[in-house]
């Protein structure tokens, strides 16, 4: 890829992970919804969104036909419900830092599976770059890490989220744009809020948490998903695990400035690892002219 269209594709994946990383945030300003609820409500109003998306592009011939039949879309679609559900679920069990950080391990898990599913070789630096971001996470999560067994479980539903999107990202890269993905979002909200449905009720949200919610629905997750599935094409699938580690740097400011969840000098020093790892990576990449 040549290196003015890589800086506009990195540049987009910023874009998609600062949006990305708004959730925890808001999630601290709910009133009274919980866990499936907030879940529930966030993924009815993504499909709203995805739905006015994709009938306005294909009126405008931006989308073809969709091919339901197609595998590819419908293990995307399920990745994605994963993903949509068990982030939500975790946040109300854990902190922001806990959720984010572990859903660090994305990137060694998707270098491993593109090694597999693609036949794509992972660069020496590559690995580098997932040692050096996995130090830094790992630097993070000694101080984040809780006895507290709610805040275990926790994690372990968070976990679900990278293990997903390792699946998910090396299928969209698989696909090849030969299959149109985005409508697999689609699928994926549907899928979350049905599963989240008979777990939310009786529904408890108010007025103001339906619209944090909605406003997830929208900003945080169809816009962005959107984004990112368009970026797939053109970036490698460990690259794009590795730039979405900045979910976590960004997730963890936005919970202090904007919920009170000041982080610690550990979690602090573990980001700017993360960062600098990820610097030297597209720095690396830009001065070489190519990606991996």
């Amino acid at each position: 890829m040549a290196a003015p269209q890589h800086l506009r594709a990195l540049a987009g994946m910023v874009v998609v992970t600062l949006l990305w990383s708004t959730a925890g945030v808001v999630t601290r300003q709910l009133e009274s919804a919980r866990s499936f609820e907030a879940t529930f409500w966030r993924s009815a109003v993504t499909c709203l969104a995805l739905a006015v998306y994709l009938l306005m592009a294909h009126r405008r011939g931006a989308i073809p036909s969709i091919r339901w039949r197609d595998p590819a879309l419908w293990l995307s679609g399920l990745m994605w419900a994963v993903m949509f559900t068990c982030f939500m679920v975790a946040l109300t069990l854990t902190s922001v830092a806990n959720v984010l950080i572990t859903m660090s391990v994305a990137p060694l898990v998707t270098a491993v599976l593109a090694r597999f599913m693609l036949g794509q070789p992972v660069a020496t630096r590559t690995w580098g770059v997932i040692v050096s971001a996995g130090a830094g996470i790992a630097w993070m999560y000694v101080h984040s890490l809780s006895a507290d067994p709610k805040a275990v479980i926790g994690i372990a539903v968070a976990l679900g989220v990278p293990i997903a999107a390792a699946i998910n990202w090396n299928t969209l890269q698989r696909s090849g744009g030969a299959v149109d993905l985005v409508p697999a979002l689609l699928v994926g909200a549907l899928l979350s809020s049905f599963v989240a449905l008979p777990f939310a009720l009786p529904l408890q949200a108010s007025p103001a948490d339906v619209a944090w919610l909605a406003g997830l629905g929208v900003f945080q997750l169809a816009v962005p998903c959107v984004i990112a599935v368009r970026l797939a094409r053109l970036l490698p699938a460990p690259e794009i695990a590795l730039l979405a580690l900045l979910e976590i740097v960004f997730g963890i400011g936005w919970a202090w400035w904007g919920a009170g969840e000041a982080p610690a000098a550990d979690v602090l020093i573990g980001g700017a690892i993360v960062l600098a790892s990820l610097t030297f990576d597209q720095l690396w990449i830009y001065r070489s002219g190519a990606s991996r």
